[in-house]
């Protein structure tokens, strides 16, 4: 009954069919016509044709009520589509572990609120396993990680490559004899580390020393007990841990060795309770990668975000 509502809308708004007519570039007989057959869709007329200028019958008057909302609606609906095009309005949920979302979402974040101040711009702080979860119901448009998600049901966008650093308590008398491995911090923040001026340490020399890993879950984990491998032995394990953070700050209280990323090295505040030695072997450096739902809708913040942390990426 609301097909042809701007007919009846005009001739409200003009109070006269013959202007209305004009308005509308129709003829009156056709507009007229137009009308009559809304009002019989309704079954009760709209207009009081006993009065001039026309008035509205009480039922007209909440047929042109509802008209109002209708068009309220839609003018709300095309100025959301304008403002969401340019991205002055929208939502855009970020997901990472304690590492990402403490280290590497925030600049990247901040740089895109600048860009987009009224994007609302969420973040959910959770493990890799319920992120994919989340991930795949469509709760967190994006994660970033630096493991391998199923590529039949993600997508993926390449955000930069890490590396895997030991990381081994200052005090312990294994560094002895180690010192020309040792990484300069500052070489690890300025990535000079990976240049042929720093060889890998022999980690065959940690054999005996008490190790830090992750939960067998974790793609640090796995990584790190194939290096292990690799080099003929299998670590002690003191601990088995759930964050790289975590991880961190027990080497830092002297307990143990650990495997961390760079990404994690370059952040951390420098100081002299942890030595770093540089990783060889297959499987000692990855990608991260911001993932998102295949098939899903590719949000314009989406994109936008993506092409945000691109300079980051390559800087």
């Amino acid at each position: 009954m609301f097909q042809g509502m701007e007919y009846v809308y005009t001739v409200y708004k003009e109070q006269s069919f013959s202007r209305a007519a004009d308005r509308l570039f129709v003829s009156q007989p056709s507009l007229s016509a137009a009308v009559k057959r809304v009002e019989n869709k309704i079954g009760y007329p709209v207009f009081d044709r006993s009065t001039k200028p026309l008035r509205l019958t009480e039922c007209g008057r909440r047929y042109i009520q509802a008209v109002e909302a209708i068009l309220a609606t839609e003018s709300d609906f095309a100025n959301f589509v304008n403002d969401w095009g340019e991205l002055r309005t929208g939502r855009l949920v970020l997901g990472g572990s304690s590492l990402f979302s403490s280290w590497v979402l925030p600049p990247l974040m901040g740089e895109f609120v600048r860009r987009f101040p009224l994007v609302k711009l969420e973040l959910v702080e959770e493990s890799t396993g319920k992120l994919e979860q989340l991930l795949k119901s469509g709760t967190v448009d994006l994660v970033i990680d630096n493991c391998e998600l199923d590529p039949e049901i993600f997508d993926r966008h390449r955000f930069r490559k890490e590396h895997l650093l030991l990381a081994v308590p200052a005090a312990f008398p294994v560094n002895e004899g180690l010192e020309g491995y040792r990484i300069p911090e500052p070489w690890i923040e300025n990535g000079a580390f990976l240049g042929d001026q720093v060889a890998p340490v022999p980690l065959e020399a940690f054999r005996e020393e008490p190790f830090l890993v992750l939960k067998p879950e974790n793609d640090t984990c796995r990584r790190a007990m194939d290096l292990c491998r690799q080099k003929g032995f299998k670590p002690r394990v003191l601990f088995e841990l759930d964050q790289q953070m975590t991880s961190y700050n027990i080497t830092c209280s002297g307990m143990g060795i650990s495997f961390i990323s760079d990404t994690l090295a370059s952040r951390v505040p420098s100081g002299s309770r942890v030595v770093y030695y540089k990783l060889g072997g297959e499987g000692s450096s990855r990608s991260i990668y911001f993932y998102w739902k295949r098939g899903r809708y590719f949000s314009k913040a989406m994109k936008e975000f993506l092409v945000t942390v691109q300079p980051a990426a390559e800087a």
